[in-house]
């Protein structure tokens, strides 16, 4: 299996982040995507490519062109209007206020395009996001051209950017991206199947109420769970969508049987639903250590969420998520990759 891998995410670093009571380092850094390829190479996975690089028109097929245009504006903006520090939102248009008309300021932009304060800038966020949209797509073209798999080593991840709105550091969803672009070069239908304990919640925003993209997610229960306002079993998908969006929301403290039922129904779903090719938004934060998250999962269980989703036979395409157990990272996301090419 091919990596695809750009060093230009280092440039996301030192970045902080709004969290329950506090302004702290952000847990999304570096280090996530240095463990995984230093796992990949010490496990032979397979060839590790630069990635081509793309114009922004694939992101604007999936989010909001003004979003898109906005992203590369932040920093220059940011120092221009004489702040310090990581760009981050601070008020946001919630209920009974107006969020149609863009305001001005950068600060208040940050808020307009955002649903909390964890998606934030430095210098070197858009290069890293940029770069990380060019990871997915040249991984895709892997796939398209012919690859069983490919695995897309993205940072910052994506399943939490919606068609307007960044989040849970993700700015552009790489892997809806990367759905469009297969279907856009002629794939009849693909399904997303997030495995990341926090729910998609900017993937199913997106693809709500299409049927040609069915997205299955497993993760927290969003009543006790960020990002705690989508993610319900009820939410089915709307209009020519309903019933290809499927949530499988799990407790506190789920270990790997109770998971892996989840995902044999979901495979089972999937495999119904017949796609052309697989999306697998690869989140690792199911660990049992993970300093964000509350399952159970254990670094001997990520091999057989690989192995099960290779016996669906499919041409699957592999996009780096969360995981924030920096020492474990490699090991649990190369471990589902070693899984599924041992099948």
């Amino acid at each position: 299996m091919k990596t695809v891998y750009s060093p230009l995410h280092a440039g996301h670093a030192g970045q902080m982040e709004l969290v329950t009571s506090a302004i702290v380092p952000g847990f999304e850094k570096p280090s996530r995507a240095e463990f995984i390829k230093a796992r990949v190479e010490s496990e032979k996975l397979g060839p590790i490519i630069g990635p081509v690089e793309h114009d922004l028109s694939a992101a604007k097929r999936i989010h909001r062109s003004d979003y898109i245009d906005f992203l590369p504006t932040v920093w220059p903006a940011w120092k221009a209007a004489g702040f310090e520090g990581t760009a981050m939102p601070f008020t946001w248009p919630t209920r009974g206020l107006r969020g149609d008309v863009p305001p001005k300021r950068v600060d208040a932009l940050l808020g307009y395009y955002s649903f909390d304060a964890g998606a934030t800038f430095v210098e070197g966020t858009w290069t890293a996001i940029k770069s990380s949209y060019d990871v997915a797509l040249t991984a895709a073209a892997l796939v398209k051209g012919g690859e069983r798999s490919a695995f897309a080593l993205c940072r910052p991840p994506g399943h939490h950017a919606g068609a307007a709105f960044m989040g849970g550091y993700c700015f552009i969803n790489n892997a809806a991206v990367a759905a469009q672009w297969f279907l856009d070069h002629g794939a009849r239908r693909i399904s997303i199947l997030d495995v990341d304990y926090h729910h998609g919640n900017g993937t199913q925003e997106i693809f709500y109420d299409r049927a040609d993209v069915q997205v299955l997610n497993l993760h927290g229960d969003p009543m006790v769970e960020y990002p705690f306002f989508l993610g319900h079993a009820d939410e089915r998908g709307a209009g020519e969508g309903e019933g290809f969006n499927i949530n499988y929301p799990m407790p506190f403290g789920t270990n790997w049987d109770a998971w892996n039922a989840s995902l044999e129904d979901a495979c089972a779903k999937l495999a119904a639903y017949a796609p052309d090719i697989v999306i697998v938004s690869l989140g690792v934060d199911t660990f049992e250590k993970d300093p964000i998250s509350q399952f159970k999962l254990k670094s001997p269980d990520y091999p057989k969420i690989g192995h099960r989703i290779a016996k669906l036979g499919l041409p699957t395409l592999f996009v780096m998520e969360g995981g924030y157990a920096v020492e474990e990272i490699g090991i649990n996301a190369v471990g589902v990759l070693t899984g599924f090419e041992d099948r």
